[in-house]
């Protein structure tokens, strides 16, 4: 068994493309050598900057010997046929086979393949792996690059290594040409380094200050970083990305400390943040819980003044950008929030759905209407307006300009500036959230109102023109924001009609026709039930149960709809409850086949509000009502049976039983008193025939039947229930 070191060096590549490019390295290795019939044990794959190497270890020298055959014509065929057949093969007649094949004799041909050496193996599988390697984004270079044939790669690709055990593994790729040696650090050893193989490779680069180890390098950062924030009396304000993305900058990576003024601290510390992350890769400390006028570079050299030029030179970039921010800063709060907001008017939210401002407006009248009708509890209707008119306000703002993942927080910090109320403040900045899974739900109340009617209206608007999510596509984040809208109930306990909500909504009121209203309303709904059943997925709650719950209609208050499906859930996983469940759709399928609805479907089946008003004869109409009363009453023409008087008995005594606890929402209740109807009705399908020969036996058992289906329809509809 044989290690194998394989190093691809190029000028830098980008760090956010190092962690994929080195998944492509494995997958692309191990199935061109699968392909030639080598087996790959561990593979070890690093990056830096400048390079990616592999490490494989324990392969085989020499593949397998394998015998391959194949079919030919059969006993009798034209010679042309078997002729041609031996020459696609590489075979002579004298070779061929002959076997039977379904009682026909037919020509075989056994080809024997023998093994091969890995390391021509590997000679052709380096050259396919580079031109195979899919680089997010990849360039052309040198005068070969006038051909779209040439090679690309992420960066010039500059050098190949190599080295099977002891032996370079010989190829090419446009130019480059396989070799044993590679290159050290850029500055601290610029020279070529001779690589003896696999095991010496990371000690080797490592002595010429270059950790090829990418996790290593992440290490010395992480460590680095909080021991020179430590040593200054300074707490790092720990940032994994950026640990992971300084390590893909460097290859001797060395953290330094540096100090920028103190005034810039006058700046929202998040845009310090923000600023020296994204612009300049820097950490920032905090002292106290309060951020600290210092940050930390990483350095990719070991400079013998301990750094000092370095940070200098990158306190200097710090500060001209911490300049540009405390500029706009001073520059946003000459203008009020209010006066900022005139601006909305210039940005178009959608063609169809009108400017910012329009949505602005639109979100103003829904919150205030949340807070003033009680669904958001204590919450004032004048302090959600004014949020809601200005919480889109900072997107016109120079600093939001600049930084655009800063907008919401920044129209916070400009309230408190002109002395706003504290909630107005919060409401501005918090409006977004929650942005995603695992987010914080907001709570306070003016938040939740501006947050919610955010929400509420982007879904509904783009429902509304018909701007909905298709298959994996969803542009307008229509999903999220669901789960948002979802998530901001569920926390906040909110008791509401989410119809009537959606109802509210001025683009459904000024729509061309209701029948487009109604046809959006549908689809959004069914859009919510969706979103809703993947959102409880992870919370362990089964889609069927709430389609059963969905299914009774007019159910659309969520914390009342999902108390519900809990209660079912926790029901219908007893042996009580499958029990129950197995009876109601025994009785489902006896009253499908007999098309039957009872007395309490025969209102729907009919389509009319009175069944009897497709009667005209009032003698004939004065019978069935009769009858009808009787029936509903429970007065049977005939002595019922011990188990049928059962149900009828437990049907009276579960009915007002459940009633009463649905109207109380304690729908544990509820289902116990379902389940009072497990045993009795057992005992009915043991002992009574339904399809009883006499008519009025049949009618009533039937209708007994319908009862209970109606009982158990009136906590979830049982049927969409699976099992």
């Amino acid at each position: 068994m044989t290690d194998f070191l394989l190093e691809l060096r190029c000028e830098e590549i980008p760090a956010r493309m190092q962690k994929g490019a080195r998944a492509d390295l494995e997958k692309l290795f191990r199935a061109e050598l699968a392909a030639a019939g080598v087996q790959v044990g561990d593979v070890t794959i690093w990056s830096t900057p400048r390079r990616l190497a592999l490490i494989a270890r324990g392969l085989p020298t020499q593949t397998e010997a394998v015998s391959e055959e194949a079919k030919g014509p059969p006993e009798g065929a034209p010679d042309q046929a078997i002729d041609g057949f031996c020459r696609k093969n590489g075979v002579t007649r004298d070779q061929l086979e002959l076997r039977d094949v379904k009682g026909r004799q037919t020509w075989f041909a056994v080809i024997e393949q023998p093994g091969r050496a890995v390391v021509d193996v590997l000679a052709q599988a380096v050259p396919a792996i580079i031109r195979a390697f899919p680089w997010p984004k990849s360039m052309r270079w040198g005068t070969a690059s006038i051909s779209t044939e040439s090679l690309k790669w992420v960066r010039p690709l500059s050098g190949i290594v190599a080295i099977f055990g002891d032996d370079l593994v010989e190829c090419e790729v446009d130019g480059v040409t396989s070799a044993c040696a590679t290159m050290g650090h850029r500055f601290h050893h610029p020279g070529q380094i001779t690589i003896g193989g696999a095991n010496d490779y990371a000690e080797k680069l490592r002595a010429c200050h270059v950790i090829v180890d990418h996790a290593e390098r992440e290490a010395m950062i992480r460590t680095g970083a909080a021991n020179a924030a430590a040593s200054a009396g300074l707490d790092l304000v720990e940032d994994e990305g950026l640990v992971v993305e300084n390590a893909g900058l460097t290859e001797w990576p060395v953290p330094l400390l540096g100090r920028f003024a103190e005034e810039f601290l006058e700046v929202p510390p998040e845009v310090i943040q923000l600023t020296a992350r994204v612009n300049q890769k820097y950490f920032v400390c905090e002292q106290d819980g309060k951020l600290a006028n210092a940050f930390i570079c990483t350095a990719n050299i070991e400079a013998t003044d301990g750094g000092e030029a370095i940070v200098d030179g990158n306190r200097k970039v710090l500060a001209a950008r911490l300049s540009d921010a405390r500029f706009f800063w001073e520059v946003d709060r000459k203008k009020t929030l209010a006066q900022h907001a005139e601006g909305l008017e210039r940005i178009t939210f959608h063609e169809k759905l009108g400017t910012v401002a329009d949505k602005v407006e639109r979100v103003a009248k829904l919150a205030e209407w949340l807070a003033s009708e009680g669904i958001v509890p204590n919450c004032d209707p004048a302090l959600a307006r004014q949020a809601a008119e200005l919480c889109k306000a900072d997107l016109v703002t120079e600093m939001v300009g600049e930084f655009p993942e800063l907008q919401g927080l920044m129209g916070g910090y400009y309230a408190r500036a002109e002395s706003l109320p504290d909630s107005v403040a919060d409401a501005i900045r918090d409006h977004y959230k929650p942005v995603g899974q695992g987010d914080n739900v907001p709570t306070a109340p003016v938040t939740v109102a501006v947050s919610l009617a955010d929400k509420l209206d982007t879904l509904v608007a783009f429902f509304a023109i018909e701007e909905r999510p298709t298959g994996s596509k969803d542009p307008f984040a229509l999903r999220r924001q669901t789960l948002a809208i979802v998530a901001l109930i569920l926390a906040n306990n909110l008791r509401f009609s989410l119809g009537a909500a959606v109802g509210r909504h001025d683009f459904l009121v000024t729509l061309d026709s209701p029948q487009t209203g109604t046809a959006a309303l549908d689809a959004l709904f069914d859009f919510f039930a969706d979103r809703l059943k993947v959102q409880q997925r992870e919370a362990g709650v089964r889609h069927d149960l709430i389609d059963a719950v969905f299914a009774l209609g007019g159910e659309d208050d969520l914390v009342r709809l999902l108390a519900r499906v809990n209660a079912l859930q926790n029901y219908v996983e007893t042996a009580e409850g499958a029990n129950l469940l197995a009876a109601y759709k025994r009785a489902a399928n006896i009253l499908k086949k007999e098309d039957w609805h009872g007395i309490e479907g025969e209102i729907a089946h009919t389509g009319e509000e009175d069944p009897l008003a497709l009667v005209d004869d009032p003698d004939m109409k004065a019978v069935i009502e009769a009858k009808m009363a009787e029936r509903h009453a429970g007065q049977l023409s005939y002595t019922p049976e011990p188990a049928e008087q059962a149900l009828i008995d437990a049907l009276a005594d579960a009915e007002p039983r459940a009633a009463a606890a649905i109207e109380a929402e304690d729908f544990s209740a509820a289902m116990a008193a379902l389940a009072s109807l497990r045993a009795p009705i057992d005992a009915f399908f043991e002992e009574v025939t339904v399809n009883d020969p006499q008519e009025n036996k049949r009618t009533a058992r039937l209708d007994l039947l319908a009862r209970f289906r109606a009982a158990v329809h009136n906590v979830a509809d049982f049927s969409k229930i699976e099992g």
